[in-house]
């Protein structure tokens, strides 16, 4: 079974920075492309940015462009989300998902597999 464990959420002023962190087992983690998905007070979990097996392609959301960055190590079945220049809207629970795939209309999904989520709060 696989399971998913995020850590690293916190609180933030406007312009700091914060390092995610998600470590998978339970599968074939250097296989698999692997998401980060968030969800803000009152809103749809929404996809923020992934990653594929070798750590060659990554994928981002428009609103984080620029300001995160998705990594991996497959020795350590780690997947990151660094967080810089982060703003309040970025305010959400975050969450890794351990089978990421975009749809044929361009939209980014999440396997049936997340992890229980970190807060991050992003105070002005």
């Amino acid at each position: 079974q696989v399971q998913l464990v995020e850590s690293g959420g916190g609180l933030v002023q406007t312009g700091g920075s914060l390092r995610l962190s998600c470590v998978a087992s339970g599968h074939t983690f250097s296989t698999r492309t692997m998401g980060w998905f968030r969800r803000a007070p009152g809103k749809e979990r929404e996809f923020v940015a992934a990653i594929s097996g070798t750590g060659r392609s990554t994928y981002y959301d428009d609103f984080v462009k620029g300001r995160f960055a998705i990594s991996r190590d497959n020795a350590k079945n780690t997947v990151y989300l660094q967080m810089n220049n982060v703003k309040p809207e970025d305010t959400a629970v975050y969450y890794c998902n351990g089978d990421t795939w975009q749809e044929s209309a361009g939209v980014w999904v999440g396997g049936p597999d997340w992890g229980q989520g970190t807060q991050v709060t992003v105070s002005s």
